[in-house]
């Protein structure tokens, strides 16, 4: 009994050695099995990804969030009247009562004009770092009388002496300057106004009284303010001019520029010490119109303006490169397993293990010189660091040099492949199904004479 069972174990041995079957199910489990700590690696790109928007937002929370303007807005109080009816009871009679009610028109201004100057810097935090930036923004422009009968809103009913200017903001603790209007020649300071209801995302500052005099009662009246803020990563304005201009000069090297409407393409400038750019937007280019009743309406998405991102996308990369870690595994194996076919050289499982977790080390020292390097670099040395092992360790297992040289020629060719794949968008896609077709051929050429009746 024993010894039938030795036959069987023996023929079972021969089998797992001798047939293609079986070492194809071999190294395909091996595949799977390599799943695993890929899973972590790509786990670890994410958290260490993660890491870095923490620091970022850290940094930019203490030096000044990202910027948007709204204003200056016109906030115009109104009286509005309503009769109540009363029944008296003692005289059995009905009177009529009149209640006075305060309400407020906000008028936008008839042109607009922002001039922005942007000092641009990037701070670090250990491996990280942010674009922050001081920006001194001058702001000028005119109002017209509101036209408010057109709201059914008499003249006579207008408080012209409780009137003020409402400027909205959504980085309040970056403002690094008083803030202070010339409206008609009269300066007016600015307070915040903490009893803001209406769009909590912008905080409110708010005038004192106007006077009289330097209303648009019957004449066009000009204004003008400037705003110094620490920022952090983009800066906007919304375009409540009926015509609103706004041009930005940056140190800057890298701008994106965002929003619902794009600079003029005829006077933009980007060069490596920096940029300028300018908009020019109509009232008839947006869906919003110049007089607004009872509250300033929500129109952070008529913003525009520019980014300044720090082009950090070494975790963006390191994370595509990881995606194609399960085809560079099947295809270093697929070429050891060609080898061990063709040439009747064993190659124990517990190898291919081996140069399997060389191939995803591969993705830890991408991500962690990565982190204290640029890209290029890091994949540099990882590749080679990989390359150069699995070459020798391929020298021990083979025997001969013509081989482990081949390895090293394909794997140096698959992760130069790679690399240009990562490094391309619009056509990577393409790239990439033309370089998986090649292969394809490749091992279907070189394969064609194995004697698969043998499995």
């Amino acid at each position: 009994m024993e010894h039938s069972n030795k036959q069987h174990q023996n023929k079972l041995g021969n089998w797992i050695k001798t047939s293609i079957t079986a070492r194809m199910l071999m190294v395909g489990f091996l595949v799977i099995i390599l799943l695993i700590p890929l899973s972590y690696i790509n786990s670890l790109i994410n958290e260490r990804a993660y890491r870095q928007k923490d620091v970022v937002n850290e940094i930019n929370d203490k030096w000044g969030n990202n910027v948007l303007v709204y204003g200056p807005v016109l906030k115009l109080p109104y009286k509005t009247y309503k009769e109540t009816t009363i029944y008296n009871k003692e005289t059995k009679t009905y009177s009529t009562e009149t209640q006075t009610n305060i309400k407020y028109a906000y008028i936008f201004p008839e042109n607009l004009n922002t001039n922005v100057s942007v000092d641009s810097k990037t701070l670090k935090r250990g491996n990280f770092e942010s674009a922050v930036y001081t920006s001194k923004m001058n702001f000028s422009g005119d109002y017209i009388k509101p036209q408010l009968k057109l709201k059914d809103i008499k003249d006579e009913d207008i408080v012209w002496k409780k009137a003020t200017i409402i400027i909205k903001t959504s980085n309040l603790k970056g403002i690094k300057n008083e803030v202070v209007i010339t409206l008609n020649n009269s300066k007016y300071a600015f307070e915040t106004n903490f009893n803001n209801s209406n769009n909590s995302y912008l905080n409110e500052l708010e005038s004192a009284f106007i006077k009289k005099e330097d209303l648009p009662i019957n004449t066009i009246k000009n204004f003008d303010f400037s705003m110094t803020f620490n920022g952090s990563e983009q800066i906007e304005i919304i375009p409540i001019g009926k015509t609103t201009t706004m041009k930005i000069e940056s140190n800057w090297a890298d701008p994106s520029f965002m929003g619902n409407y794009l600079p003029n393409d005829e006077t933009k400038e980007i060069t490596t010490n920096g940029f300028k750019a300018d908009w020019k937007v109509l009232h008839i280019n947006r869906a919003f119109s110049q007089l607004h009743l009872n509250k300033i309406p929500d129109l952070n998405q008529f913003a525009f303006g520019t980014k300044f991102m720090v082009m950090v996308d070494e975790y963006q990369k390191s994370e595509r490169s990881a995606k194609y870690g399960f085809l560079v595994i099947g295809l270093t194996f697929l070429i050891f397993f060609l080898i061990q076919t063709m040439s009747k050289i064993s190659i124990h499982p517990f190898q291919y293990l081996m140069i399997g977790l060389a191939l995803t080390m591969f993705y830890t020292l991408l991500v962690s010189i990565s982190e204290h390097s640029n890209f290029l670099k890091a994949y540099l040395i990882a590749g080679i660091s990989v390359i150069i092992l699995i070459t020798l360790y391929s020298k021990s297992i083979l025997k001969t040099f013509k081989f482990p040289i081949f390895i090293g020629l394909s794997l140096s060719a698959l992760y130069t492949f790679i690399y240009v794949i990562i490094q391309l968008e619009n056509y990577a896609l393409l790239v990439g199904s033309i370089g998986l077709f090649l292969i394809l051929a490749i091992v279907m050429f070189v394969s064609r004479k194995i004697d698969w009746s043998n499995g």
